[in-house]
């Protein structure tokens, strides 16, 4: 276990030397005296060096993509750019304040505003908003747009919105949360919307289906275009959840195919540092009639210049964050998307979809996969054989290739593959370190049959091995202790 920088603490070390304070009784007439410290903070007394030993150390105690293929899927864990990352420190940027002055805010406006219009474009959407933060907060607004236009329409009877048993887990909370009442939808025998079960759920009370296009199993819904035609045929509302996009682009728009609203992760499709829960963005689109319910304000340009446009206030769902979202995140996607440009968008989904397939047949032999036709951007094999066999996990198969130098793939879910491994190599990796990725998954197949016991003590070389799961999520110790 790693020690806290508390306990490199040596009474009279210093990193820094600043300049003598006033007198505590200075603060007495702004601060009351009940609310300033009486006994000396219990501070760390370390030098820089220190400091920054512990904290490399700690980064490379972690796993980061930089450092191996991050085959976590559903998530796109694939490199980005630095080049980025020198743009967005620019201090045309990082000195901007949101509540400055339309006129102040011009080159930033313009960067939002042909943001809109890019992402309007690759999706096939009319119109698209930047305000949400997240793909979970994208979906929140994707679905209070459907219930404001249901309820302009003044259809409050539609109460429904269906699920594919399949979907992402964000997807029922979101619509339990904005207050619809969630129909899951058992998926085919090739894993994709069963559409006899689909006719046989649709009423007048539905208010939307949300479907991920490519689905959790890494397959594109075929028969889109009729879901949507039984869908709208009841007016009910298609909402694309957009976190496998990176499959798409510039091959499928989402709004061409029949969705009505969708939201795009732009922390995952178009790049930004990943991982330690943020930050993100996920803008929303919609087709034309849904542009009234809207969050508020919108990039919008006239004559004038660029400004923040509050025309649909009336309709509009209302804000949804403060501020216009997070502005980095969306410098970086802009600066990706004009990078690229259209034939890069494109070959960044063929090169993702390529990676996949590959990964699939080079593993296929040792794992069971139960959908092996070709795949999109993922793909999901299991550890049902190896359960069977040996009695190893897929949670041991995923401790064990932590000692191998890889980060695991996303493991039991979709929760309609048992012992699943749901794996996503992103089209940033080579050939090379497919190879090595399949390698190393091929060695923990015979590992499983050689060696089931030390499968269960994995993993034997991390500097932190096997914790209890369970234990972790109800005694929560995240804070240290300072010893009297």
């Amino acid at each position: 276990m790693s020690k806290t920088i508390f306990e490199y603490s040596v009474s009279g070390r210093k990193g820094v030397t600043l300049p003598p304070r006033d007198s505590d009784s200075k603060l007495e007439g702004i601060i009351p005296g009940k609310f300033l410290r009486q006994d000396k903070a219990k501070l760390p007394e370390v030098t820089e060096l220190d400091v920054m030993r512990h904290y490399i150390a700690l980064s490379h105690k972690n796993h980061f993509i930089e450092k191996g293929l991050y085959p976590l899927g559903s998530c796109t864990m694939k490199y980005n750019p630095k080049v980025h990352e020198v743009l967005v420190r620019h201090s045309c940027f990082n000195n901007i304040h949101a509540y400055q002055d339309e006129q102040t805010l011009q080159g930033s406006l313009a960067i939002l505003y042909e943001l809109q219009q890019d992402l309007a474009e690759i999706s096939g959407m009319a119109q698209v908003t930047l305000q949400p933060v997240a793909g979970a907060q994208g979906e929140f607004a994707g679905i209070k747009i459907i219930e404001a236009y249901h309820h302009a329409k003044g259809n409050t009877h539609k109460t429904k919105i269906i699920l594919p048993d399949s979907a992402h887990g964000t997807n029922p909370a979101t619509c339990s949360l904005v207050g619809y009442d969630v129909v899951e939808l058992k998926s085919d025998a090739e894993g994709r919307v069963d559409l006899a079960k689909l006719k046989e759920l649709i009423d007048d009370n539905v208010a939307g289906f949300m479907l991920t296009n490519p689905n959790t199993l890494g397959l594109f819904e075929s028969q889109i275009v009729e879901i949507a035609e039984l869908i709208h045929s009841v007016d009910g509302l298609m909402y694309m959840d957009g976190a496998n996009l990176n499959a798409l682009l510039g091959i499928v728009q989402p709004g061409k195919i029949g969705f009505d609203v969708m939201h795009y992760n732009l922390h995952k499709t178009f790049t930004t540092p990943h991982g330690g829960g943020g930050p993100g963005s996920g803008p929303v689109g919609v087709v034309e009639k849904l542009i009234p319910y809207l969050p508020v304000p919108m990039i919008a340009k006239n004559d004038d210049g660029y400004f923040f446009d509050y025309r649909h206030e009336a309709t509009s769902i209302g804000k949804v964050h403060t501020y216009y979202g997070n502005f980095a995140i969306m410098l970086r996607a802009y600066i990706y998307i004009k990078m690229l440009g259209p034939d890069g968008l494109r070959r960044v989904s063929e090169n993702a979809i390529i990676n996949a397939n590959y990964l699939m047949k080079l593993v296929a032999p040792y794992y069971h996969i139960e959908h092996q036709e070709s795949c999109m951007h993922e793909f999901v094999a299991d550890g049902t054989k190896q359960k069977k066999e040996n009695g190893v996990s897929t949670l041991d198969i995923a401790k064990r290739l932590l000692d191998k130098g890889y980060h695991a793939p996303t493991i039991y879910f979709p929760l309609i593959i048992h012992e699943a491994l749901m794996i996503e190599p992103t089209e940033t990796e080579s050939k090379e370190s497919i190879d090595a990725f399949a390698n190393a998954m091929i060695e923990i197949a015979m590992e499983c049959k050689d060696n089931p016991e030390m499968m269960h003590d994995a993993p034997l070389t991390t500097p932190v091995r096997r914790v209890d799961d369970v234990r972790a999520v109800k005694i929560l110790d995240l804070r240290y202790q300072i010893e009297n």
